[in-house]
């Protein structure tokens, strides 16, 4: 098998599956219980949580533990309060979030009456729009820092500046109504050197299951003047945001993925980057959408005329595993709305293949996958030719 979709699923690492696995057995007490196993997990998990938060400059009480990417994004959104509210026709919606955006994201910011940013041809935020659309009733600010689809990534720094800046200039007319810049990081976290103070952020979501850890794990980074809403009451755990009993399996793993990820960052920057060289030097006669600004795991492809999807199933029998998109859009049969955005026609949507790269492939397989594509393609082009 020669898997190329990192960016949909990671396996779990066995560093990870062995610090996770005493959590399953020994050591499997209620973190919330009086007596001491019970209160020498809790002191772990705080100590795991730690590692999670320092590896993008934040500490543990900073950190809401979640149930994965999905959830903190929905998280995020209740700093604008408890119930969405939809906007009265000419108002000026409370919120903007990026065209190209996450479905999780998407859905919760249209929810809420929320407005798209538009991005350049290039996948990149369009800041000339941004900069128009920010009025004094903005309250939210979200953009990935890199796009699930494409590997975008974006200048959140410049934006974090400029959201600071808004902010700044309400406060010296007497604008009291605040400004939250939030930022879905899942797919960067593996390959960017990530620091919430030198990006600008209030808010940002990190995944476990994209840096191989466990699925069903995810966490939001949340600065101290931000109010959040928890969506489940309960217990009142993660400071009364997210009661239920802690994951403490998952956040031992999820720390342990997050610092092997750390460690080993930009060796595996080089390393994908060579194999995204060779992949673009053996591959033949297609279109390469991700130009620029992209992760150096991220090559996503189009060959105009052919249908994508047909050719997933071709490669998976040759044992190659490739994607259209995100995997919660290609379940569907949606359309991709985030290559819409940057102007490819239905025709080339249709035709476009996403490559990620990711730990257990290696120079062989890179190879032996351009070849194996350019045999799929070849054989496809002379099947429609002839019908």
């Amino acid at each position: 098998m020669i898997y190329l979709d990192y960016a949909a699923a990671t396996p779990v690492s066995r560093k990870v599956l062995a610090a996770m696995e005493p959590y399953f057995t020994d050591e499997f007490f209620n973190p919330s219980a009086a007596y001491l196993p019970a209160k020498k997990v809790a002191a772990e998990y705080e100590v795991a949580k730690g590692v999670i938060a320092h590896a993008i400059g934040a500490k543990s009480n900073d950190l809401v533990i979640t149930g994965g990417a999905t959830e903190a994004n929905n998280l995020a959104f209740t700093a604008l309060g408890a119930e969405p509210y939809p906007c009265h026709e000419g108002a000026a919606p409370g919120i903007l979030y990026l065209e190209t955006e996450h479905d999780s994201v998407r859905a919760v910011a249209e929810k809420y009456g929320g407005e798209a940013i538009k991005v350049l041809p290039n996948g990149v935020i369009d800041l000339a729009d941004l900069k128009a659309k920010i009025t004094d009733e903005t309250r939210l600010i979200s953009v990935s820092l890199a796009n699930n689809e494409l590997g975008t990534i974006q200048p959140l720094a410049e934006i974090g500046a400029l959201v600071k800046n808004v902010r700044i200039g309400r406060l010296k007319r007497g604008i009291k109504t605040p400004i939250y810049l939030h930022s879905d990081a899942s797919q960067a976290l593996n390959l960017l050197d990530i620091n919430v103070a030198r990006l600008g952020v209030d808010m940002l979501t990190l995944n476990a299951a994209k840096i191989y850890g466990p699925k069903g794990v995810g966490a939001l980074y949340v600065s101290h003047d931000v109010k959040l809403t928890p969506i489940s009451v309960g217990g009142g755990q993660e400071q009364g945001l997210r009661s239920g009993t802690e994951n403490v399996p998952g956040v031992i793993g999820f720390a342990t993925a997050i610092h092997e990820t750390k460690e080993h960052l930009n060796g595996n920057r080089k390393k994908y980057a060579n194999y995204k060289r060779i992949l673009l030097s053996e591959l033949k006669d297609y279109e390469l959408v991700n130009k620029k600004h992209s992760l150096d795991n991220f090559v996503v492809l189009c060959y105009n005329g052919i249908d994508a999807e047909r050719l997933i199933y071709l490669l998976e029998e040759r044992g190659v595993y490739v994607a259209t998109g995100a995997a919660c859009a290609a379940s569907k049969g949606k359309k991709s709305h985030v290559l819409a955005a940057i102007g490819l026609t239905d025709s080339q949507i249709a035709g476009s293949l996403r490559l990620t790269l990711g730990e257990t492939n290696d120079e062989e397989q890179v190879h032996e996958a351009a070849k194996i594509i350019n045999q799929v393609v070849q054989d496809e082009k002379r099947r429609t030719k002839n019908e």
